[in-house]
């Protein structure tokens, strides 16, 4: 077991704080995140917006240098309490060793986001030990009101425990260690590189979206082998939504490759957990403890 490390919670939010929206990936519209705007505000939050934000650069919301200036701009700025990213897509990882993450050490805030911002998630809890949060994005805060909630009560330190029905595949136990993780293509991308994340010991969420069922395999049976599933407390399995397959079937669901991977291991696994790409997306803590119970549906708290 790894030995427990006391994360870094950055400071919760109050009414007054300052808010950014920046786009380290995707292309954003005005129109796409009035009404995650809107709500910020009505929440007493003063939203500040990236310089860039609206840029344009083929699929890029600007130029990779554009992009990185909005976000080292938020990480510097000390009167900037949270961070999230207006949408994903592609392009986190082009720009992450371009950041200086020096101010934000000395003064931590949240960092908000799903799917691409993976790469933001990992890095920091590999080197730095600060916590964020996987969480719905304006790009999607019109979709599910009941997950724009759970980012609220967790940016302004409301008790969150969250309890979810049976799944066929759940493996029953419990667990308690560090939650970490996030989409599964991107912590494949960051295998054996400096934001590669450990975890020995912890809790690890996983989901994707629009992947061919042979490349799920591909990815599980990689990070087996690199060791990602072999000391786990346990395992959260989110959406595997929208996935391919080819025109000769893999013959098993993206759940059932996961659970035939991990077989071996004893520490509880559940299915189904409404984060990710799906509509439901609940926030989740990365790098606080939680405790994790599977028996005929999911417990989970922090």
């Amino acid at each position: 077991m790894s030995k427990i490390i006391r994360m870094t919670t950055p400071p919760y939010l109050k009414k007054g704080d300052k808010i950014g929206i920046a786009a380290p990936a995707r292309k954003i519209s005005k129109e796409e995140i009035q009404f995650a705007v809107d709500t910020f505000e009505k929440w007493g939050l003063e939203v500040v917006l990236g310089k860039n934000l609206f840029g344009i650069k083929h699929q890029y919301s600007g130029s990779d240098e554009q992009r990185t200036e909005d976000l080292q701009k938020m990480l510097d700025d000390n009167s900037i309490k949270a961070i999230i990213s207006a949408r994903g897509g592609y392009g986190t990882l082009r720009i992450i060793d371009e950041l200086d993450f020096k101010k934000f050490q000395e003064t931590p805030k949240w960092i908000i986001g799903y799917s691409d911002i993976t790469v933001l998630h990992s890095h920091i809890h590999q080197n730095f030990e600060i916590e964020t949060l996987h969480a719905t994005m304006p790009i999607n805060f019109s979709k599910d009101e009941e997950s724009v909630e759970s980012l609220r009560k967790n940016l302004f330190a409301e008790e969150i425990v969250y309890k979810i029905g049976p799944q066929p595949l759940n493996r029953k136990g419990n667990a308690e260690g560090e939650l970490v993780g996030g989409n599964l293509s991107l912590l494949y991308a960051l295998k054996g590189s400096k934001s590669g994340i450990s975890t020995s010991g912890k809790i690890l969420f996983i989901e994707d979206l629009d992947e061919y069922l042979y490349h799920i395999d591909r990815m599980i049976i990689s990070l087996k082998r690199s060791g990602m599933f072999s000391h786990l407390a346990g395992l959260i399995v989110g959406g595997m939504t929208d996935m391919k397959d080819n025109s000769v079937p893999f013959g098993k669901t993206a759940e059932q490759i996961i659970s035939d991977v991990v077989k071996e291991f004893d520490y509880p696994v559940c299915f189904g957990f409404p984060a990710g790409h799906a509509q439901k997306n609940l926030a989740l803590l990365f790098g606080r403890r939680a405790k994790l119970k599977v028996a005929d549906g999911l417990n989970l708290s922090f």
